[in-house]
């Protein structure tokens, strides 16, 4: 016997063949499977599904597939990201810096921004009053802290300053 045969016999498959056995139609599924759940930029989907499948390249393909088909869309899932973290009271620089780690571009996210028409101040008013309340800040310490917190959310001074004056 051959160490061939004996190969075939173990039932002992190579890397090579492990990647010609990943079927598109399986990738495209669990790629589907995720789009169900909530919107994924074509990073995250390649990120995601190249743990589950060893051919980046096929997995690149498919996920360029959904594209082409609309099935995902950047710029989908760039309003629905803005949308939802400034429901939460984030403000433009942090929402800026999530979408940028997730793999958009910057024109993707500019677009997305503005569709919003968010009123920063009034979103830095409530996320302020909310956290702070109607009592102004005494204390330099206090007002640093209060700025720093601002400053964690995503507003820029512009967006707050006059509420840590008061």
């Amino acid at each position: 016997m051959t160490d061939l045969d004996a190969d075939i016999l173990d039932g002992d498959d190579g890397p090579e063949e492990a990647a010609l056995a990943i079927n598109p139609v399986d990738i495209r599924f669990a790629a589907m499977n995720l789009l169900a759940r909530r919107e994924h930029t074509q990073r995250e989907l390649r990120r995601k599904l190249g743990r589950r499948f060893a051919n980046a390249q096929l997995v690149a393909q498919e996920v360029q597939r959904l594209t082409d088909e609309h099935l995902q869309s950047d710029q989908r899932f760039a309003e629905s990201f803005a949308w939802q973290r400034t429901g939460r009271g984030y403000g433009p620089q942090r929402v800026r810096q999530e979408m940028r780690d997730r793999g958009l571009a910057d024109h993707e996210i500019a677009d997305a921004l503005a569709v919003l028409e968010v009123d920063w101040r009034a979103l830095a008013y409530e996320v302020y009053h909310k956290k702070f309340g109607s009592c102004s800040a005494a204390e330099l310490k206090e007002k640093a802290r209060r700025a720093r917190f601002m400053q964690y959310r995503g507003f820029s001074a512009e967006h707050y300053q006059h509420l840590i004056e008061t």
